[in-house]
């Protein structure tokens, strides 16, 4: 796979955890002109739901989401390439097997 094609869609997870933070802060902004909340309270709610996003797996569930993603659209595991290798080295090798019986 082309590393440039992975660190994009890694980017767009990284994208998307800076665009939810940035959509906390202007709804909390808002709450705050608003007045529903006052400053502080606005500020602990980012926090928390940031701190949330952060240890809440959410590593692991971009990982899943990337894994479901890339098997979506055919890309193959890392273990159906180690072995589609061992099956073309088998073949290989069989292919100059018959190669040297016929020169002989």
């Amino acid at each position: 796979m082309d590393n440039n094609w992975l660190t994009q869609i890694l980017m767009i997870g990284v994208g998307t955890t800076s665009l939810v933070a940035e959509k906390l802060k202007e709804v909390s902004d808002e709450w705050v002109r608003d007045g529903k909340l006052n400053p502080e309270q606005a500020k602990g709610f980012v926090d928390d739901l940031m701190a949330q996003l952060k240890q809440g797996n959410f590593e692991a569930q971009m990982q899943r989401q990337m894994k479901n993603v890339l098997q979506d659209l055919g890309v193959p595991r890392q273990g159906e390439m180690d072995e589609l290798r061992g099956r073309l080295d088998r073949l290989e090798r069989q292919i100059r097997d018959l190669e040297n019986k016929l020169w002989k």
